[in-house]
């Protein structure tokens, strides 16, 4: 099989051009390597051009702003079977792609797959004593363990910044929810779950592969407290969207917002001699806040999804 790896950008050109020389170093045989700029104002062009003479490059600029947008664009100007996507903050070990093909060669039912993702920290910086593992999460940190595993519930997704699935799967679906996904500085998610959820409802094999192996940088900005406040808000939006999206919004998002504020008040208390677990609940239960007050206009004011 074929495959495509890509990388979608929106002013990161400080970190754009070292995942770029990961995917030109990879091991694997053939494959193409495409940069979507995504509205960037940066040197992100100039970044990519200085590695243009390389055979397997090449760079496409996309206008409208958007994650999932810009995954779709890279999608249609590629043609691997299999669709590879790599964060412009991200880098990838030699064997990446490697891991992933096997992955899919392995199972014709595979559409989603995934590996371990590790942290890089800023120089002369550790992780903070706020910081649990679950909110390690959020900065990209991904680990389900040293062997393959089968991921059957939605919130085990792999991380959309070492992320890849089979292009007949993309094409059934008509491709990323153009509702869901980062636009710009708004930090809207889940896009990467609900594709999980259409896969596993379809029956497809959704598989976390650790030796498809990603560095993921840590800037500064997200060494702050408010940094992951806001992210934690942008989660409970997200999680509104994608219900309202599946079906399963309305009324029952108030018991549900409702239940999970008490549940991380509680637990911020429990754990209150614990910094980071208290940080964690905290910023769980004001996530849910963004998911109520989102689930509340929903209800008032319909949205008009993208299709």
């Amino acid at each position: 099989m074929s495959i495509a790896a890509i990388i979608c950008t929106h002013n990161r050109a400080d970190y754009l051009g070292k995942a770029i020389d990961s995917l030109l170093a990879q091991d694997y045989p053939d494959y193409e390597v495409l940069v979507v700029d995504n509205g960037s104002s940066d040197r992100t062009r100039a970044v990519v051009e200085a590695r243009l003479p390389h055979p397997q490059l090449r760079y496409v600029y996309e206008g409208e702003l958007g994650l999932s947008v810009a995954r779709n664009r890279g999608a249609r100007e590629t043609s691997g079977e299999i669709i590879a996507y790599l964060d412009d903050d991200a880098i990838a070990s030699p064997g990446w792609l490697t891991a992933l093909m096997a992955g899919f060669e392995a199972d014709p039912q595979l559409a989603i797959a995934g590996g371990k993702v590790t942290l890089l920290w800023p120089e002369n910086r550790t992780a903070p004593p706020w910081l649990s593992e679950g909110l390690a999460g959020n900065l990209g940190a991904y680990d389900l363990g040293p062997e393959p595993w089968d991921i059957t519930q939605p919130n085990l997704t792999p991380r959309g910044l070492n992320y890849a699935l089979r292009r007949q799967f993309w094409q059934a679906i008509g491709g990323f929810d153009l509702n869901l996904g980062r636009v710009g500085k708004n930090l809207l998610s889940n896009e990467e779950l609900r594709m999980t959820e259409l896969a596993l409802k379809q029956k497809w094999h959704v598989r976390y592969l650790p030796a498809a192996l990603v560095a993921h940088h840590v800037t500064l900005e997200r060494l702050e407290r408010r940094w992951f406040i806001k992210r934690g808000w942008w989660q409970g939006v997200s999680e509104s969207y994608r219900e309202q999206l599946a079906g399963t919004g309305g009324i029952r998002q108030f018991q549900r917002g409702g239940e999970r504020i008490i549940r991380g008040l509680y637990k911020a208390a429990k754990y209150y001699a614990d910094p980071a677990l208290r940080f964690d609940n905290l910023v769980y239960a004001y996530g849910q806040i963004g998911y109520l007050t989102t689930s509340l206009r929903g209800m008032l004011f319909p949205p008009s999804f993208k299709s």
